[in-house]
Order: C-alpha cells, then structure tokens, then sequence
C-alpha cells in the first residue's frame, strides 16, 4: 500500500534540492521528527542514488522521498547559439581564464538508468519535475507501493497530473526557489501564489495537494493547511541547517544578505529559476544562452570553481523569496521548532 501523506506526524516535507544540498543526514533528521526527508536526484548516477539511498536508511526507518528531473529531448544549438553563449560567460571576470566547451550528447541523464535503485530500495516516495513519468514507471511504482506525486505550476497541470495516476500533486508557487516546475520551458507561467496556487488545486482535484513556495515557520504550514493543502513542502528553510550540503557562501548569503532579494534567471542552466539575486544574475541578464540543461553543463565549471573560491556571486544561490528568515540550526531542532509553531498556530485558530 502506498505511503499517505496525512500518516505524517508533523506535515512537514523537506524539498528535493539538487547538487548535493540534500545530505543523507539531513534527510534522514527530518524523517526522524516526524516529517518527509527528500533527496534531489536530478544529475546524479545511478550508484550515487544508491549510495544516498542506503546511507540514510541507515540512519532512519522514517519516510524517503526520491525527486528527479522529466528532461525533454533537445535539439543541438546552432553553433552561432554556442559561441555567442559561451562569450557571454568569458565576459565575466571569474570565466576570462576557464576553457568552456560546448556541451556534447547525451545532453541528459537516461532517467531509467536512474529509477534503479529506487526500485531496489523502494523509498516510501518518488517525485517529479518538469512533467509527468511514463505510465510504465507509475505503473511500477504502484505495484512497489511507492507513492508519487508530481509539481505543478497551475491547474491544467494538476489535472494532468492527477489524469495520468498521481498519488498527490505539488502546488510550487511562485515564491519557491529554483526551478519552476512548468511541464514546458516556454510555456506561459501564471506566476500564481502558493496559498492561491493550493486553493485552485485543492477544491478542483481529488488528489492531495503539497503547498510548496516561501513557507518558512510552522505558522506558514498552517496556513497551507488552511488552504487545503495536506502537507507543506520546505526548501529554503532547511538550506542552512547544520546538516545541509549547500557551500559555505550560499548559506552565508542567505543569512546575512536579507536585502539583496531573489530573481529568476535562465542564465545558469537554461531554465528559469529563482535564487539570490548576485552579480551573475545581474550581468547575464538578456544574455544568449544554451537549452536547459546544456547551459547548466556549460557553466558547471564556472560554478565550481566559484564555490571553490568561496565566491558567492558567481554561485547558483537558489533560494525562495522569504529567505530572510532562514534560521541556522540542526534539522532536528527546526523540526521542533517548526512543530511547536505550527501546533500553536492551530490552536490559536481554534480559540481565537
């Protein structure tokens, strides 16, 4: 039988994150207090998927969740598309002495390859971004017992999404950090809030609906759940607790950047998303660049060699727009505290 998301004792689930945000040890700290740990498995091998996997069942018999990327086939760029791209990297200081090459195929990772693991050691959920599985793969996971849900920016995507045999749906406002889940690249964005977002959802669908997008306190879940959300997904609040794997400048950023704000940028990887506004965001504005995920390749070496330099503006920094009130902790002391604030906030609805 699949895993429900109203058997969670605090509805809480922790968000995917790719690029090694989401540690074993914060996964499992989350699963541990009550909630739904995730790992974002968009780039990763098949071994590393089950290496993580393993590591952190290890560390509870909590509730995993296993996120990966729906990548769509993508023509090769004109070269003209490559050369003008890769110039406008080179233009920033940080790149003048990198050698950036353009990307060759396979541009993206086989993500059945990929499922492997999952099937082998079954976590309790499997979820999805930037469209729909194949219905073999929902199929599978049902007969495993696996639950699945999928992101959604707006209501026909929710209605696709509980079409094709979701288990529950996503709800991303347009608070959340990184990338939009939008089904297609260029499609049109609503941009709805979260809180709007859940309540279209919520009152059309028969599935349950996950509000994700800026919710940072236990006071913030309970107004999901007041929308009609059954559980609240949290991404940037978990960026900076002890067990995060995000680089030391993004968690610095975040804490002592508040006025800097967010925006969305296709700059980093070919596909809009939102993070802390820095100097890359400003300078690559309107600038070429490559198909999602080729420029993600493409400027993989830029941002690793920022991180090695501690150079937070030149960093994909994804983060939601309350990420002012990121509070540097353990997991499992922000379970607490997230807990206590959502309970409390439920009571004083009750008794007003």
């Amino acid at each position: 039988m699949a895993f429900a998301l109203n058997k969670l004792r605090v509805p809480i689930i922790q968000a995917p994150m790719a690029g090694g945000v989401n540690t074993p040890a914060l996964v499992a700290a989350v699963s541990n207090a009550g909630g739904l740990g995730s790992f974002g498995f968009a780039y990763c091998t098949p071994q590393k998927i089950s290496d993580e996997l393993v590591a952190a069942k290890q560390l509870t018999s909590g509730p995993i969740n296993a996120n990966f990327f729906i990548f769509h086939a993508v023509p090769t760029p004109s070269v003209e598309l490559q050369h003008q791209s890769i110039a406008a990297l080179k233009r920033l200081p940080i790149a003048q002495d990198l050698r950036l090459l353009p990307p060759e195929p396979p541009y993206f990772p086989d993500l059945s390859a990929m499922l492997e693991p999952v099937w082998l050691h079954q976590p309790a959920v499997l979820t999805f971004h930037f469209g729909l599985p194949t219905p073999e793969v929902l199929e599978h996971a049902r007969l495993l017992g696996i639950s699945v849900g999928v992101s959604a920016t707006c209501l026909a995507e929710g209605r696709a999404i509980e079409a094709a045999g979701a288990d529950f749906v996503i709800a991303q406002g347009i608070e959340a950090g990184g990338h939009r889940g939008t089904f297609e690249p260029d499609m049109h964005d609503d941009d709805l809030p979260t809180l709007a977002l859940v309540k279209q959802l919520s009152t059309t669908l028969r599935i349950p609906v996950v509000a994700a997008g800026g919710l940072m306190t236990g006071g913030d879940v309970s107004l999901a759940i007041a929308a009609g959300a059954t559980a609240a997904q949290m991404g940037t609040a978990f960026l900076v607790c002890d067990e995060s794997g995000a680089t030391p400048a993004h968690k610095h950023f975040l804490l002592t950047k508040p006025t800097r704000g967010t925006a969305f940028t296709h700059a980093f990887s070919g596909r809009r998303a939102q993070g802390l506004r820095n100097e890359f965001i400003d300078a690559m504005q309107g600038q070429p660049h490559l198909p999602f995920p080729l420029q993600n390749t493409l400027t993989g070496p830029l941002k690793q060699l920022a991180a090695q330099h501690n150079d937070g503006e030149h960093q994909s920094l994804w983060a939601g727009r309350a990420y002012a009130q990121a509070r540097p902790m353990s997991a499992q002391r922000l379970m607490s505290v997230l807990e206590k604030e959502y309970l409390l906030n439920i009571k004083s609805r009750e008794n007003p």
